[in-house]
C-alpha cells in the first residue's frame, strides 16, 4: 500500500496557507519523490508538478533544515535545474517526518527584501513555527496512514472470518452484535439484519471435544453451539467480544462420523468351515439388528472383538460409532471417567476442558466393553444402571446425558463363578447376557485351523517381505493335531513365526515350526493348557519368541552380523535382543 502526502492534500493546503497569512511569505510542499503536493503564491495549483529545486532534494536525503540567504549563489543551488529562473531572495526548507521516515519538505520562500528582512529579524520563532507545521503535516499523515492500515486490517479480518468454517459473531462491550461472518448467515440464519441485536451467552458449565457448551440468545431464539469468547479491545479503549462457534449437534454428528470405523469387519471375516462357526454367522445376522445387549464369552484368542464389530456392520446402526474399551487394560481409578467422562474442575489433574466418556462418545451406536469380568464392583452398579435408564452423568456433573446405545460384553472369565465368589453382581450378568454368544475353542473346530492359515498367510504374503507359495502337508498335520491353547491368537503368531524364520524359502516347511508344537504329545496337552490358563498365555508368547530366536540363529548364526539380523527381522534393537536372549537362558 503506497501513499503519499497527496492523499491528505486537503489538510497540508490548511496547515500552509496559516503559515502564509501570518508570514506573509509564499509556502511550497513536495513529498518525497519531488512531486509538488500544495503551495501559495507563486507554487499555487501545481500539484503534482515535478520540483526541480536542489534544496528540497537535499533535506529529503539528509533531513537537514536548510536555510539559504543567497540564493543562486549557495553551493546547494549549483546544481539546481531551474537555477537560472529562480526569483527567491530566501528559501527555508525542512523536512516532514512520520515518525522517522521523511515524506516530504515545507519550505518557506521570500520573494521581496521586505519578506527577506522581516524573517531574518525574527528567524529563530519563524523557524521554529514552521518545524512545528510540519510535524503538524507529519502527524496527520500518519494518521492517514494509520486510518487506511486499520481499513486494510478490517477487509484482512473480514475475508478470513468469511472463509473459516465456524461461525463468528462480534460484538461491542454491551454486546449488541457489530459483525457476522458468512458462515453465521448461512447456517444458522443469523445474517446482517440482526446487526444491533443484543447477543447473550450463557455457558452450560460442560464441553464436548474440548470446547466449552454455551446457549446463545438472539432477538428471542435459542442455538446450542460449542465454542469460545475472545475478548477484544481496540485502540479506542472500547471493550468487545468475539465468540467462535460451531453447532452442537454438528459437532456430535463429526464425532460419530470419526468414531464409525471406516475398515469394517463382517461375517465375511470370520474364517471356517466348521458347523459350529457357519452357525456363528447365521446367528449373527439374526440379532445384528436388534437393540438387546450381548454377552459374548470364550477362551482368549477365539475371535470375541472381531464378533462384536461383526454385529454392528450387519446392523442399522453400522454407519455410527463402534467404541472399544479395555476393561482390564485401565487401571480401576481411571477406568470410571474414561467411561462416563467428567466436567471441568471434577478432580485434582482433571483436564480443564472437561472430557467426554466412552459411553457418550458412542452415543446412537455400540460401545464395546472387552474383559467386562475384570470390571471392579462399584463401576458395574453404574453399568447395570446405564443400562436400565438409558442416561449417564458425568462425573462432577449433575446433568444426565440421553443414550441411545446397543452395549456389547465379552469375557474370557467364568461369570457364573465370579458371582458365586461375590467379584460380579448376578443382576448385571442376567442384563449382559439376553443374546448370550459362546465362542468354541479353536481345538473343538478343527475344520476351520487350514482356512484361517490360509487367511493368514495371504494377509502376511501382503505385508510382510517374505512371499509363500505352498504349506507341506505334514506342517498342515502338526497343525491340525495341535491343541491352539491360545486360540486364532497363538495361530497367528505361530505362522507370522515361520514366515520370519523362511528366508528366501517360498514354502512352510516342518522345521519351522516352533518346538511347542512339534514336540507336543497328546498326554501333556491337557497340562500345557493350565499352564497357559494360569499365566494368562505369556508362557506361550514366550516359548514361541525363544524358538524364534533359536531358529533364526542357527539360519543366521551366532555372529554379531548374525544377531542383527535376528534383531532386524524380530523388528527390535540389537541391545533388545541381547536382553531377550539372557532372559531365555540364550547368551
Amino acid at each position: 500500500m503506497s501513499i503519499s502526502l497527496l492523499d491528505i492534500k486537503e489538510d497540508v493546503n490548511r496547515y500552509i496557507n496559516i503559515i502564509s497569512s501570518l508570514m506573509k511569505v509564499d509556502v511550497g510542499v513536495v513529498d518525497s519523490d519531488m512531486t509538488r503536493v500544495t503551495g501559495t503564491g507563486l507554487y499555487k495549483n501545481i500539484a503534482g508538478v515535478s520540483a526541480l529545486g536542489s534544496v528540497y532534494k537535499n533535506t529529503i536525503e539528509t533531513g537537514d533544515t536548510h536555510i539559504i540567504e543567497n540564493p543562486r549563489q549557495h553551493f546547494l543551488c549549483a546544481q539546481c535545474k531551474d537555477i537560472n529562473n529562480c526569483k527567491e531572495l530566501l528559501e527555508i526548507s525542512t523536512p516532514i517526518y512520520c515518525q522517522k521516515e521523511i515524506v516530504g519538505v515545507l519550505g518557506l520562500v521570500c520573494f521581496s527584501i521586505e519578506q527577506k528582512t522581516m524573517i531574518l529579524a525574527n528567524l529563530d520563532s519563524y523557524l521554529s513555527f514552521t518545524k512545528q507545521i510540519a510535524e503538524f503535516i507529519g502527524i496527520k499523515f500518519f494518521e492517514h496512514k494509520e486510518n487506511l492500515m486499520q481499513k486494510d486490517r478490517e477487509r484482512t479480518l473480514k475475508a478470513i472470518i468469511d472463509n473459516i468454517n465456524k461461525g463468528v459473531i462480534i460484538c461491542d462491550k454491551e454486546n449488541h452484535i457489530v459483525t457476522v461472518n458468512s458462515i453465521t448467515s448461512k447456517k444458522f440464519d443469523i445474517g446482517p439484519d440482526m446487526i444491533g441485536k443484543h447477543m447473550q451467552i450463557i455457558s452450560q458449565n460442560d464441553s464436548i471435544m474440548n470446547e466449552e457448551i454455551f446457549k446463545m440468545i438472539i432477538d428471542n431464539k435459542e442455538y446450542n453451539v460449542t465454542g469460545k469468547i475472545i475478548p477484544l479491545m481496540s485502540l479506542q479503549n472500547k471493550k468487545g467480544n468475539a465468540f467462535v462457534f460451531e453447532d452442537l449437534k454438528r459437532i456430535n454428528k463429526n464425532i460419530a462420523e470419526f468414531s464409525t470405523d471406516s475398515n469394517r469387519i463382517t461375517i465375511n471375516d470370520i474364517y471356517g468351515n466348521s458347523q459350529i462357526t457357519k452357525n456363528l454367522r447365521e446367528n449373527i445376522l439374526k440379532v445384528a439388528n436388534s437393540t438387546s445387549t450381548v454377552l459374548i464369552t470364550g477362551e482368549s484368542g477365539t475371535g470375541k472383538e472381531l464378533v462384536a464389530r461383526s454385529l454392528h456392520s450387519h446392523s442399522d446402526r453400522k454407519n455410527r460409532p463402534f467404541v472399544v474399551i479395555n476393561c482390564s487394560a485401565i487401571p480401576d481409578s481411571l477406568l470410571e471417567s474414561e467411561l462416563f467422562g467428567y466436567v471441568k474442575g471434577a478432580f485434582t489433574g482433571a483436564d480443564n476442558n472437561g472430557r467426554m466418556g466412552k459411553f457418550e462418545l458412542a452415543n446412537t451406536g455400540v460401545i464395546f466393553l472387552d474383559e467386562i469380568g475384570d470390571m471392579p464392583l462399584y463401576l458395574q452398579a453404574k453399568i447395570l444402571r446405564v443400562i436400565q435408564e438409558k442416561k449417564i452423568e458425568r462425573i462432577g456433573s449433575n446433568k444426565s446425558i440421553d443414550l441411545d446405545i446397543r452395549i456389547i460384553a465379552a469375557t474370557n472369565v467364568d461369570l457364573e463363578k465370579k458371582i458365586e465368589e461375590n467379584k460380579f453382581r448376578r443382576d448385571l450378568y442376567y442384563r449382559l447376557n439376553v443374546i448370550p454368544v459362546t465362542l468354541s475353542p479353536l481345538r473343538e473346530r478343527k475344520e476351520d485351523i487350514l482356512p484361517i492359515t490360509d487367511y493368514l498367510i495371504k494377509k502376511f504374503n501382503r505385508i510382510s517381505q517374505s512371499y509363500i507359495s505352498s504349506v507341506h502337508e505334514d506342517v498342515k498335520t502338526a497343525l491340525l493335531n495341535y491343541n491352539w491353547p491360545g486360540n486364532i491368537r497363538e495361530l497367528e503368531n505361530t505362522i507370522e513365526l515361520m514366515f520370519n524364520l523362511s528366508g528366501s524359502s517360498h514354502v512352510l516347511t516342518k522345521n519351522l515350526l516352533p518346538s511347542s508344537i512339534l514336540e507336543e504329545k497328546i498326554e501333556e496337552s491337557s497340562c500345557i493348557r493350565t499352564i497357559i490358563n494360569e499365566e494368562k498365555e505369556l508362557l506361550d508368547f514366550d516359548a514361541i519368541e525363544k524358538e524364534y530366536i533359536i531358529k533364526s540363529l542357527k539360519i543366521y548364526g551366532d555372529s554379531t552380523e548374525g544377531k542383527k539380523s535376528t534383531a532386524e527381522k524380530m523388528g527390535i534393537g540389537l541391545t533388545t535382543l541381547y536382553r531377550k536372549m539372557k532372559r531365555y537362558g540364550l547368551d
